[in-house]
């Protein structure tokens, strides 16, 4: 079984990931953590120096590859990893996508003390709000896509939404 957690930044891809995989017993992937391994370096330097459409690119090979793998696991995408590259064609090709949607002013209170998400450095809070419901209008169709839509998701929640229905 193949899960892929999408959704906003902010959303708790990572931390309801791990809590998911623990639960399946499988492994958990963060496929940011995975670029950076790739690349030996932080998310922030592969914006800096190679730009956003470099790190898309990346961001889809390695999707792509772990879509393909034999293994089991719970992966935390980015956020616009979806988005870009025909990910979430592969994502729902591949696995179990769960779009994770949280309102923009809870994502705001879990990213504005956040410095390492390039797309969402800000100057004040104001622009910080702006920045994530031009992001969350643009991405909502895609996240859409997802097999399974949850809001304001916890571990009983997802796990909830795995059972088979009857």
């Amino acid at each position: 079984m193949k899960i892929f957690l999408i959704g906003m930044p902010g959303s708790g891809k990572t931390t309801l990931g791990k809590e998911l995989a623990a639960h399946l017993m499988v492994d958990f992937v963060d496929l940011d953590a995975e670029i950076e391994k790739t690349e030996q370096t932080s998310i922030s330097e592969i914006f800096r120096q190679e730009g956003e459409e470099y790190f898309r690119l990346l961001e889809a090979r390695l999707l792509r590859e772990w879509a393909g793998s034999p293994r089991a696991f719970v992966m935390a995408t980015g956020g616009g990893a979806p988005c870009f590259h025909k990910g979430m064609e592969t994502i729902n090709e591949r696995g179990i996508s769960i779009f994770l949607d949280f309102p923009v002013p809870v994502l705001m209170e879990r990213v504005k003390y956040n410095q390492e998400r390039p797309l969402l450095l800000t100057a004040d809070e104001t622009e910080l709000k702006e920045k994530l419901e031009r992001m969350r209008n643009q991405r909502l169709d895609c996240y859409r896509q997802a097999k399974i839509v949850i809001e304001n998701p916890t571990l009983e929640k997802l796990l909830q939404s795995l059972q088979p229905r009857t």
